[in-house]
């Protein structure tokens, strides 16, 4: 839906006249069936798949099909020749943070979706050189058929972009604590310059995808948000299929056995037994997954009654918290590392540990997607993601606080860690019903507490629902919100006409600094 009371919104100082022309000029460009309007077709996938906000607001007015890098500069020409703001989109739902919606409402989106090529697989050094639109389907599909000895790793799900998940999140899943898991990326930037950063910016680079440093400073992690430029090219390492692998399951009772669970796996994942970063679901975000709803369980409506978790514990054989891992590697080391998984896991009083099957194909659960909204019979959910130091008592901790937050509120917990080796992935999903307007206001003003909690304990959000991105952007305030102004004077310099992606991030350009939008 991208129209308000049967009008298309337009982004914020486009007029109709100047906006026609643009659509005629993109057509020009990519031809007439590329470019898409509500006239067309119905914009749905563009816009907020969950709108925290109500439908209408985080609304595309247009969307552009591009299918190669010459595509990505011509229509950032006629962009800045019109004065409309894009805002790019890669492949994957993203819910709980806006899906393909752009920050600016009446944006026009730029699909990179056709870029979906896998342009590269090096086997000696073990690396890909992906378009921004190949999906973690197809690139595991694309190993598979050539036979290639690497293992694709997706997470949740598996029509997800892999250059998108890998920019916003340092690298791949279950690797997502080792930051800058990438090598080498192709940039348009908003003024049409095309870039390749580091050894890359050689005219023939033998070792782009290899080291991903060059000559002077490197740019690669400024281009991870799209507010600077549109990444049409990124280098990934592969991980090397290991010859065999099996995944484990473990449960504790209680719900202060997260705090030596996460000192247990922290340690694990630090020494090396653990290889991928294991993930700690809560119970009732497992009962979600399962199929569970809130109104079948007793005390509805509102959170679950503190002494009510211990028959769906029973119902579904799990504990109050579940951690989700593998232990990979040789026959002998695989017993190895799962002898000292369950001698690390030992002190837990109660703690379960569950093996699963040699090479039975499956991988741990998503961390967040689509599970909690099952929760609710109209559920969608609003993802608050602190970043936290590793130790269980700083997980017990967030914990404790978010969940009071959280039940305060009228919601129950769901929330999941990813334990890495120095910090912990804290995946909040705030449940809501998305015909509710009251809710969905209660809602939007819990993310915000949460944010803004988090902060006062020093914590930080690391992605964040367009609605939700000036309040991340305020907390990161250190000397006047230096950090925020570095970025302003980078874009200003970089996308002088203000449009790419305005306001991705908390990032404004100067044309709508200030204003709320």
């Amino acid at each position: 839906m991208t129209a308000l009371g049967g009008r298309r919104r337009l982004p914020h100082g486009v007029g109709p006249r100047e906006f026609a022309e643009a659509l005629a000029a993109f057509r020009a460009v990519l031809g007439g069936s590329r470019v898409l309007t509500d006239e067309d077709i119905a914009l749905l996938g563009y816009d907020d798949p969950q709108p925290v906000l109500g439908p209408g607001h985080f609304v595309p007015s247009a969307a552009l099909l591009a299918g190669s890098v010459d595509d990505v500069r011509r229509v950032l020409d006629v962009a800045r020749t019109y004065g409309v703001p894009l805002a790019p989109a890669l492949p994957g739902r993203n819910t709980g943070l806006g899906g393909a919606a752009p920050r600016l409402p009446g944006a026009v989106v730029l699909d990179l979706g056709r870029m979906n090529r896998v342009l590269e697989v090096d086997e000696t050094f073990g690396y890909a050189v992906l378009e921004p639109g190949v999906t973690f389907v197809d690139l595991a599909a694309h190993l598979s058929a050539r036979e290639l000895p690497y293992r694709v790793d997706p997470v949740g799900l598996g029509w997800d972009s892999v250059v998108g998940h890998a920019l916003a999140t340092g690298g791949l899943a279950p690797y997502e604590d080792e930051p800058a898991l990438w090598c080498g990326m192709e940039v348009v930037l908003p003024d049409g310059d095309l870039v390749r950063t580091g050894m890359g910016g050689l005219r023939s680079s033998r070792c782009a995808h290899l080291w991903p440093y060059g000559f002077g400073p490197s740019f690669d992690a400024m281009f991870a948000p799209p507010n600077l430029g549109v990444v049409t090219k990124l280098g990934v390492p592969l991980r090397p299929a290991p010859p065999h692998r099996r995944t484990f399951t473990v449960s504790v009772p209680l719900a202060e056995d997260l705090g030596p669970l996460v000192d247990a796996l922290r340690t694990l994942r630090a020494d090396g037994t653990l290889t991928e970063s294991p993930t700690v679901r809560g119970l009732l975000l497992d009962a979600a997954a399962a199929g569970r709803r809130r109104d079948t369980l007793p005390g509805a409506p509102g959170p679950v009654p503190e002494g009510d978790h211990s028959p769906v514990m029973a119902d579904l054989g799990l504990g109050r918290w579940n951690a989700y891992g593998a232990v990979a590697g040789s026959r002998p080391l695989v017993h190895a590392r799962w002898d000292a998984v369950r001698t690390a896991l030992a002190p837990i009083p109660g703690v379960r540990c569950r093996l699963g099957e040699p090479d039975d194909g499956r991988d741990t659960p998503g961390l967040w997607g689509d599970a909690a909204d099952g929760w609710l019979e109209h559920g969608g959910h609003l993802s608050v993601t602190p970043v936290l130091p590793a130790t269980g008592a700083d997980a017990l901790a967030q914990y404790t606080r978010v969940r009071g937050l959280v039940r305060a509120a009228g919601k129950d917990y769901l929330g999941s860690f990813v334990v890495g080796r120095r910090v912990l992935h804290h995946h909040v999903p705030l449940v809501f019903d998305i015909r509710d307007p009251d809710d969905r206001a209660r809602t939007l003003a819990l993310g915000e507490r949460l944010v803004t909690d988090a902060a006062a304990a020093g914590l930080g959000v690391r992605h964040a629902h367009p609605a939700l991105m000036d309040r991340v952007a305020e907390t990161y305030a250190f000397h006047g919100h230096a950090l925020r102004r570095l970025g302003e004077r980078v874009k200003d310099a970089l996308d002088p006409a203000g449009v790419l992606a305005p306001g991705a991030h908390g990032i404004w350009p100067r044309r709508y600094r200030g204003l709320r939008l």
